[in-house]
């Protein structure tokens, strides 16, 4: 099966601050905040949201095609998905931009600042739709260039093409109705607590008018979980799909996207059994929070069936 990612690609600078962000801000302040974290350190790694999904996809043996932008110093970062059997035919260089960056800062309660820096993403990718095989494909809509996400949103619609919709820190930026327009007609909605929060807010949509314009809403919840939304006989459903251990907890950072990359794997394994999906996409999230930076993590197939029958009692593929 073909699997098309789009989104951001990023170098990822990742720094850890040994306290709380809750308690160097005062609420009372806000509106003159001048605050500095010093941190412990910081660390480089390849990053944004379709590299991320890509990598962890490889993993599984899988071979995505990423479509993104990136800027004049992406070639370690080619040679680093070329490594790992990721096509990097559709990835468009901006000579005169730098690929985007990300600046996170961590407290000791998982609360993140993060600082993005654009780069070559201001400007559209190019990809020749008509090269695939439609009815073989699945894509994945990540947060990214912004005509990109609306566009590519809207050519899946027309050929056919099930896709994933994760909007994730973009939520901002679109109007109501491109934000209503892009959830319309995807196979997976899929968002946090807070983004489903932000949407329904900036939408005016109430869940059940969601899901009527999605088949299935994912709701992740960090250290909760996650939860299957949907409707069943023109009822709301809820699946609630259980937080796999991390051992040790060490960065929160992409755990999100790996999780993302796991429900694909399961979604094409099987279309039908949402459940099975949403729990590999438990698993692979855990792998992410146990190393540090968002491409760090490593697994076989082999140990991957391991770690997911020793969770939910079953084989994971």
């Amino acid at each position: 099966m073909n699997i098309l990612v789009s989104g951001s690609l990023a170098y990822d600078r990742i720094m850890d601050f040994p306290g709380k962000f809750s308690d160097h801000i005062l609420p009372e302040k806000v509106h003159i905040l001048n605050v500095c974290f010093m941190i412990n350190g910081l660390s480089e790694n390849y990053g944004g949201t379709a590299g991320n999904v890509a990598y962890a996809l490889s993993l599984f043996g899988e071979s995505p095609t990423i479509i993104a932008t990136a800027g004049r110093d992406f070639v370690p970062y080619i040679n680093w998905l070329t490594s790992h059997r990721i096509s990097t035919k559709h990835i468009k260089i901006i000579e005169e931009e730098l690929t985007a960056g990300a600046y996170i800062t961590t407290d000791q309660s998982d609360n993140q600042i993060t600082a993005f820096n654009p780069g070559a993403m201001k400007f559209s990718s190019s990809f020749d739709f008509d090269s695939i095989e439609h009815k073989n494909t699945i894509a994945l809509v990540a947060p990214g260039n912004l005509d990109d996400m609306f566009n590519f949103s809207n050519i899946y619609k027309q050929k056919k093409i099930d896709y994933i919709f994760d909007p994730g820190q973009s939520i901002p930026a679109w109007t109501k109705e491109k934000l209503t327009e892009m959830i319309d007609g995807s196979k997976i909605f899929v968002c946090n607590d807070y983004e489903l929060q932000l949407t329904q807010e900036k939408t005016s949509m109430t869940l059940y008018d969601i899901l009527e314009k999605t088949e299935i809403l994912i709701k992740t919840k960090g250290e909760l979980g996650s939860e299957i939304i949907l409707l069943e006989n023109n009822d709301i459903k809820s699946i609630d799909i259980p937080v796999v251990k991390a051992v040790p907890v060490n960065d929160p950072t992409g755990a999100g996207d790996t999780y993302r990359a796991g429900l694909i794997k399961g979604f094409m394994l099987s279309k039908d059994d949402i459940v099975h999906a949403a729990k590999i996409g438990s698993v692979c999230a855990a792998y992410s929070v146990e190393v540090y930076g968002t491409q760090n993590f490593r697994f076989t197939p082999k140990s991957f069936n391991e770690r997911f029958e020793s969770v939910f009692g079953e084989k994971a593929f």
